[in-house]
């Protein structure tokens, strides 16, 4: 008796694929361009070296039994890691990655990242590319946990070597404290102290943190907190009149330059943020050349910029 593994070949699970697909023997037959007889002996090979029925064939229509719906089942499954193994030998030959993950702050300009997305794309790579939204101390932990290949966006860096994390500068950031015209701080004396705040819900974006202690920043203690998922939501919010909070200049500036938001001082000096960005270092001596390729992008100052919503000296945006 033939054996099971001398039939079940990846051709011939995609031929019980086809059949089960199209419902007959003889349109499958002409879908591969074979003669009924030639596929019908093939599939009694099959059922033959695993002793059982994979075809009801007691109707017209090319019914799976049980065994045969088990049987396509697992082979989609086998087919599927065929071609995953065969993108990652291709991945090792070519030196191009099988997929990145590239965890995104949400202080980032997502217009500027699907720029990036979409210049990487244009040279038809065989990388995928997985985009995550992160917040504050998430950003880096999607790093630190695996689940990310690179971070884009990080308020806190200091992850230890051991842990194959490298970073570099993204560059700076300018916060103002900010509330629509309709919130009663709008028109509060300045410079408003903690005691003023703290009277006034704040909005602030959620650390996307998994375990252990996410980060606070502007926050007051005992202060009413409305709690949103970006730094989009956070503008949004804020606009409402739903509460007050620091946003970043370069998104906030051209909304309190239209009257939108009012900028207000506060009893602590201007802040200044500092991000970066990081990657998990390579096992081989060389990144793949998908993340080399950010990498290198990263490494150009108007790229750096403009994830970071800035201009360029002349007054220009950054491409």
């Amino acid at each position: 008796m033939t054996k099971p593994r001398n039939v079940l070949t990846p051709d011939a699970l995609a031929m019980l694929q086809n059949i089960a697909t199209v419902g007959s023997f003889a349109a499958a037959a002409r879908s591969m361009n074979m003669v009924p007889s030639a596929l019908t002996y093939r599939v009694r090979q099959m059922e033959d070296a695993l002793d059982v029925l994979l075809f009801d064939r007691s109707t017209r229509q090319a019914q799976l039994t049980s065994a045969g719906a088990e049987l396509l089942h697992e082979g989609s499954r086998l087919l599927k890691e065929i071609e995953s193994l065969a993108n990652r030998v291709k991945r090792v030959a070519t030196g191009w990655e099988s997929q990145i993950t590239i965890a995104v702050d949400t202080i980032i300009c997502p217009d500027v990242v699907m720029e990036l997305c979409e210049s990487f794309f244009s040279q038809s790579p065989p990388t995928r590319i997985r985009l995550r939204d992160e917040t504050l101390a998430g950003t880096l932990e999607a790093l630190t946990s695996g689940q990310a290949d690179l971070a884009i966006g990080l308020v806190k860096p200091d992850a230890s070597s051991d842990l194959g994390i490298l970073s570099k500068p993204l560059g700076s950031v300018r916060f103002v404290y900010a509330v629509a015209p309709q919130h009663p701080l709008a028109e509060a004396p300045e410079p408003l102290n903690d005691e003023t705040l703290k009277k006034h819900r704040a909005v602030a974006v959620a650390d996307s943190v998994q375990s252990g202690q996410g980060i606070t920043i502007g926050l007051i203690e005992g202060q009413d907190v409305f709690t949103v998922a970006s730094m989009q939501a956070k503008l949004e919010g804020q606009l409402r009149g739903l509460g007050g909070g620091y946003l970043p200049y370069s998104i906030a500036g051209k909304y309190i330059a239209a009257g939108k938001l009012i900028a207000k001082k506060t009893q602590h000096p201007p802040r200044q943020g500092y991000v970066h960005y990081a990657w998990r270092s390579p096992q081989a001596s060389r990144h793949g050349r998908a993340l080399q390729w950010w990498l290198d992008q990263l490494e150009q100052p108007r790229t750096r910029a403009a994830l970071l919503q800035k201009t360029t000296h002349n007054g220009d945006t950054p491409a």
